[in-house]
């Protein structure tokens, strides 16, 4: 089996084109892609995908846009030949706000929406790429060994107590529900922060301040999450700001959270004290 996150009418003849964001994410999703021989090309983002990546395709595999170029994104999936996309890798959540190049598709777009957040831009995003005839894939796909398990993946200094890990899967379930956030930092019943549009790391550096040895972090994903964008993520950068601030546990939703360079990340975290376990509800 390629992947248990693929659709059962899978046409591994491809093409997939890789929507590339920031990180390591995008670059794994397209080795995993070349190594079961799927054709595979490359819509970047300038100022966002790295470099090496956009380098590593022909001229011919790939486009590069801006963000925000709608109209032109949906010509490069059609030069392109795509049948499939996959929207992979972190934009700077800033550029709702600067640095967006809007054209005269996504300005419509964006004048449509009552609420602009990631489910609702992404969503429209989503909509305008099936109607050109591509299918967006579920952002976990060829990640199978990268997501989360559940139980104990690293063992750090301290283990959360039963009724924090709980309280902490309250709190961070429901910012989730009403959609401010995707993650929370709790200690012994207090919430010391919750996750909102600023993203993980500065809601961990808040948290941080506080110079508590107790505090939890707890990742989940909203009711009715779509897979196919806005997958909760935890790499080495999370594993890094979470020695800064002092937290050295950390609790992930089980097959949902996606584990950049797993079994590297593990290992980093067991060298830093930082224990990582995989929740189901």
């Amino acid at each position: 089996m390629l992947s248990r996150f693929l659709p059962a009418d899978f046409d591994r003849t491809g093409p997939v084109v890789v929507m590339a964001g920031q990180g390591a994410y995008p670059a794994m999703v397209v080795a995993e892609l070349r190594r079961h021989g799927i054709p595979v090309r490359l819509i970047g983002f300038h100022e966002e995908t790295d470099e090496a990546l956009v380098q590593d395709f022909a001229d011919s595999d790939r486009a590069i846009i801006k963000v925000g170029q709608l109209g032109k994104m949906l010509k490069c999936l059609r030069r392109l030949e795509a049948r499939y996309v996959v929207m992979a890798g972190r934009i700077t959540p800033r550029r709702l706000f600067r640095g967006l190049h809007p054209d005269l598709k996504a300005v419509a777009i964006l004048a449509s929406l009552k609420e602009r957040n990631a489910e609702t831009l992404f969503g429209a995003v989503a909509e305008e790429i099936r109607r050109v005839g591509v299918r967006q894939l579920d952002a976990r796909v060829f990640l199978d060994d990268h997501v989360a398990s559940p139980g104990l993946m690293a063992r750090g200094r301290r283990q959360p107590e039963a009724h924090d890990l709980e309280h902490g899967i309250r709190i961070a379930k429901e910012i989730a529900r009403l959609d401010i956030g995707q993650g929370a930092v709790v200690r012994k019943g207090t919430v010391l922060a919750v996750e909102a549009f600023e993203g993980t790391d500065a809601m961990l550096r808040r948290a941080g301040e506080f110079k508590t040895k107790e505090a939890l972090f707890v990742k989940t994903v909203k009711p009715n999450q779509d897979y196919r964008f806005d997958v909760p993520m935890f790499g080495l950068r999370t594993l890094e700001v979470l020695e800064e601030a002092g937290i050295h546990m950390a609790a992930l939703e089980a097959e949902n959270t996606i584990v950049l360079d797993r079994k590297n990340v593990v290992c980093e975290a067991e060298n830093r004290g930082i224990t990582l376990l995989g929740y189901q509800v």
